[in-house]
């Protein structure tokens, strides 16, 4: 349960950091390159160190894992990164946490997986507390809030592309193994897309950039990817989803205290509603 915590805390804290990042003047071609490349010796170690022993990869494999790698790694992070340009670190993570509703809609669309009537109502629940914190931000940021939320729902989708696919690859291939494959393909798609769109001078950042990207890169990426799978490893994937619920919370809390976020009655309806609804979904969903 601590390993669980701690770790959608320290997911939760991305957010943070990004937003923090872009007072210094950074876009997010840059700020995720330096994340990737920060991140990108420590997801190579983990491929490496699941790997010892195994059997090689198919042609099926590496193009699964470069598929996996592409869609559920880069495409979100690129995604949601450029959302929190434009909107507030607690209605990302709210959009965020919609997606095991999302990850159910595309096993309907994919699998013809039944859809439960509770299910129903806690995504009816979750949605409209995003709807009710996306009404109140618009107001203050204008289209573009709008534009931020489709970028992070998008990034959301993109995700939820990534689960409702792996499930086959994790059973055959390991998620430690998977994880760290998928990740350090993601990390070199972050660098050729700096290499291709911005000159190499765009590199040369502020100091602050620099550490913020590596905090954000071990602390908020590699670390709770590894505490999580801990997690699961002990209490069972399900208990450790729930305690995903803390996410939401933890970032609203460091936004009010680190970035000076307001804490209006709209943000805790909204995300009290969100709490709520995704609490009966995975109830239903386990039943």
């Amino acid at each position: 349960m601590l390993l669980a915590v701690v770790g959608a805390i320290a997911f939760s804290g991305k957010a943070i950091i990004v937003k923090l990042a872009y007072r210094h003047g950074v876009d997010a071609v840059t700020l995720i390159m330096l994340r990737m490349l920060f991140a990108l010796p420590i997801f190579a170690l983990m491929a490496w160190w699941s790997s010892r022993g195994k059997a090689a990869l198919s042609r099926k494999d590496w193009l699964g894992v470069l598929w996996l790698g592409f869609s559920g790694y880069y495409l979100a992070s690129f995604l949601d990164f450029a959302g929190l340009a434009y909107i507030s670190a607690s209605l990302e993570r709210l959009i965020l946490y919609l997606n095991p509703t999302l990850v159910l809609v595309l096993g309907l669309v994919l699998y013809k997986r039944r859809i439960t009537m509770l299910q129903i109502v806690g995504m009816g629940i979750s949605y409209c507390g995003v709807v009710l914190v996306f009404g109140h931000e618009i107001t203050l940021q204008g289209s573009d809030a709008a534009l931020g939320a489709l970028l992070v729902f998008l990034s959301a989708v993109s995700y939820a592309v990534y689960l409702a696919y792996s499930g086959e690859m994790v059973r055959r291939l390991g998620s430690l193994r998977l994880v760290g494959l998928a990740t350090s393909v993601a990390c070199l798609c972050c660098i050729l897309q700096f290499v291709l769109l911005r000159p190499m001078s765009a590199a040369l950042v502020a100091p602050e950039v620099i550490w913020l990207s590596l905090l954000n890169a071990t602390l908020c990426t590699a670390v709770p990817v590894l505490m999580v799978m801990m997690a699961i490893e002990r209490i069972g994937a399900s208990l450790a989803a729930q305690t995903g619920m803390v996410g939401p919370m933890s970032t609203i809390l460091m936004g009010v205290f680190i970035l000076g976020e307001p804490f209006t009655a709209w943000v805790a309806a909204g995300t009290a509603l969100v709490i709520a609804g995704i609490f009966v979904f995975t109830r239903s969903s386990r039943q």
